[in-house]
């Protein structure tokens, strides 16, 4: 496990004039490596994949051992020039034989006399140069590109303007996949492209939370007028196309609004209204097939957080409308393979004409919601299926209602209301529940060996995962939002952590936050160019709303941005090469997930307004890796927004090789120094608005 860094900033220094972000130290570092590229081009190369020990001739290595290549240089270069005198007499050349004759004699004496101690000294230092090569092995891999490795990317043609690997329905069904199952991610070899996605023509950037919230643009989805007006989800037709805008309404004349449905659901669960959810232990809800996210975006007025999850879609993307408007959404099915949140993850679970057909496949979609929903959890589902009226003259509809109905009793929920079309369960506060069932029924408690914390797209099963977690807790016990955030002592133990470590990272981070804001707010407010008629909001600054945190471990800085008053949602990734603090980051009220950094997220291009990554460059360099760190840097430009802002935090020589990176990606970019930690550095980068030219 690598020891991580030092969290937080608590004093930085800029590198160069202050008052010029992109400063001449840029210019004069690309004109020195442009001096150097072609004595770099004359070395043999050896890739990621060949872990031996490589010399470079350098006779004058760069700060902190980093060549104008961004790789860090090997101190062990050099050689003896060969002697050219040919009137070397005879004698001087047995001399020269006795010589190192007796030098070797010595040096063999002197080695068989060295003490324990002292071959322990040298072989630790020899530990240190291999953890170092190790280290640089992921930079070292790159150099197999060669002159090439500089070269600035290209950007991707139209038809990839939404991207996502590991997303490709037409090219699964013609592997056979089907009955859902394409719908499926699949990250096999060759799913990356290598260009930068460049946004739609007519491409504008969003407006400002909370106003885009209600409003986007048409073009910066893609989407048809046909689909604006078409079926499905009840949140999903709750919009107005309105010339290049595309307009979202609380109320709709097809149907009560959100509003009166949320509350509606209240009073089911025994609620005044939706503003006591909190009251009642819910504070994160998993929004199956979401609509656009208006249930989530009503919902987090009252300080609700709703993770929309969708399957993917060419056109029309529930997942790309709700993330246009600044709200949190992923893709993500009920097909066949799990979803990549622990056990007893969300507080309720929200499906209103969703898609699934939760009495398919033995029932199995109703075990994997059951396994992501907390003990005391609500499940809802609205749906034509549950209107008694509608089932009472269709036998198929009602022996499919009777199927989910009876399954769900034998997951110990308890159906306490049902209205209309809209149906309430709440699962068992306690195991003994499972127990106390006939026996025999179906389905089985997992075992010890299939009930693991945290799955990764494991494959569905087919028995009750969680019953064995020691943090099988009911919500109605947990401290309510916003002090379910600061956990106790004994609650912090479920997770192998000490109170005074997460009161550390929670410190450290909240300088960080101020740190890096007043770093940012200058150059978005003063040095960076104004949009035509755009005027600086009030404060807090809304400069930012999604929020992607690649290594986000305990949560802290999604804590710190929220106790700073900032007006922003955090995707906190724990990546699956690093310890697994998701199940803390969940408990503690936000919303995250598990994901390998060397597979593209499952997101549309153009997601977050920031991305942070603090440690993850030292976290994924000690690992052995299926891709290179050019690979990581072209996935966050797919995910970044035109004009947004990228953070990293890292050990000096990682941030210099990344630094390099960014010329390739064509980001503006700069590296800070940390007053308080001369071996570390931060590199903020901001990527440009490149439009794409219309074609005529």
């Amino acid at each position: 496990m690598p020891r991580p860094l030092h969290r937080g900033v608590s004093g930085i220094r800029v590198s160069g004039n202050s008052n010029d972000f992109w400063d001449a130290e840029v210019k004069d570092k690309t004109e020195k490596e442009e001096s150097d590229r072609n004595h770099s081009s004359s070395q043999s190369f050896l890739s990621l994949r060949s872990p031996f020990r490589l010399f470079f001739q350098d006779n004058s290595p760069p700060k902190y051992g980093v060549t104008e290549n961004g790789f860090t240089s090997d101190p062990f270069g050099g050689g003896t020039p060969r002697s050219r005198h040919r009137l070397t007499m005879l004698f001087l050349k047995l001399s020269l034989v006795v010589i190192v004759i007796l030098a070797l004699t010595g040096s063999f004496w002197w080695t068989i006399s060295i003490s324990t101690s002292s071959r322990g000294h040298i072989f630790r230092g020899y530990r240190r140069l291999q953890e170092q090569l190790v280290s640089d092995l992921w930079d070292i891999g790159e150099l197999s590109l060669g002159p090439s490795r500089l070269k600035e990317i290209e950007f991707c043609s139209e038809e990839f303007e939404n991207y996502i690997p590991c997303f490709n329905v037409s090219e699964n069904v013609a592997l056979g996949y089907s009955d859902g199952n394409e719908y499926d991610r699949l990250c096999g070899h060759g799913s990356r492209k290598s260009c930068l996605v460049l946004p739609p023509v007519n491409y504008k950037i969003p407006l400002r939370w909370p106003t885009g919230k209600e409003v986007i643009w048409v073009a910066n989805v893609k989407i048809t007028g046909q689909e604006v007006f078409s079926s499905g989800s009840l949140t999903k037709r709750m919009m107005m196309l309105e010339e290049d805008q595309i307009s979202f309404r609380s109320a709709s004349l097809m149907f009560d609004g959100v509003e009166d449905y949320s509350h509606q659901i209240a009073e089911m669960i025994g609620l005044r209204n939706e503003s006591n959810f909190i009251q009642a232990g819910v504070r994160t809800i998993l929004d199956i097939g979401c609509g656009y996210g208006s249930f989530g975006a009503h919902l987090f007025s009252k300080q609700l957080l709703t993770m929309c999850i969708a399957n993917y879609e060419s056109s029309g993307s529930q997942v790309q409308l709700t993330l246009e408007r600044g709200l949190p959404a992923m893709i993500g099915s009920f097909n066949s393979k799990q979803l990549p949140y622990p056990s007893l993850s969300f507080d309720m679970l929200h499906c209103a004409r969703c898609g699934v057909d939760w009495d398919k496949k033995d029932g199995i979609f109703l075990i994997e919601a059951d396994r992501v929903l907390k003990p005391g959890g609500y499940f809802v589902w609205t749906s034509p299926l549950t209107n008694v009226h509608t089932f009472l003259r269709d036998k198929e509809k009602q022996k499919r209602w009777n199927f989910v109905r009876d399954f769900a009793e034998n997951l110990c929920w308890e159906l306490i209301s049902q209205q209309d079309e809209t149906v309430v369960w709440k699962k068992t506060n306690t195991k003994s529940c499972y127990s106390s069932r006939k026996p025999g029924s179906c389905p089985p408690i997992c075992s010890k060996g299939q009930d693991a914390e945290s799955s990764y797209y494991r494959p569905l099963q087919n028995c009750i995962g969680g019953t064995n977690s020691r943090r099988w807790v009911p919500i109605e016990e947990r401290a309510t939002w916003p002090f379910r955030s600061n956990l106790n002592k004994n609650e912090l133990e479920l997770y192998g952590l000490h109170s005074e470590e997460l009161v550390v990272d929670t410190a450290n981070y909240k300088t960080a936050v101020r740190n890096y804001w007043s770093l940012l707010s200058p150059l978005i407010f003063s040095d960076h160019p104004k949009r035509p008629g755009d005027e600086d909001p009030s404060p807090p600054y809304n400069m930012f709303r999604n929020v992607l945190d690649m290594n986000a471990r305990y949560g802290g800085f999604n804590a710190a941005l929220l106790e700073a008053g900032k007006s922003v949602w955090v995707m906190n990734v724990v990546p699956t090469t690093g310890p697994n603090y998701l199940p803390l980051v969940l408990d503690r009220g936000y919303i995250g997930v598990s994901h390998n950094w060397c597979e593209a997220f499952p997101t549309y291009p153009r997601t977050y307004d920031m991305v942070h990554a603090d440690g993850l460059l030292s976290l994924e360099t000690s690992q052995y890796r299926r891709c290179t760190m050019l690979d990581l840097f072209t996935e966050i430009d797919r995910l970044l927004r035109p004009e947004g802002w990228v953070i990293i935090h890292d050990k000096a020589p990682l941030i210099e090789s990344a630094r390099a990176l960014t010329v390739q990606l064509k980001w503006d970019a700069r590296v800070i120094e940390i007053e308080s930690n001369s071996d570390e550095r931060l590199l903020i980068c901001q990527k440009p608005f490149f439009k794409r030219q219309a074609t005529s």
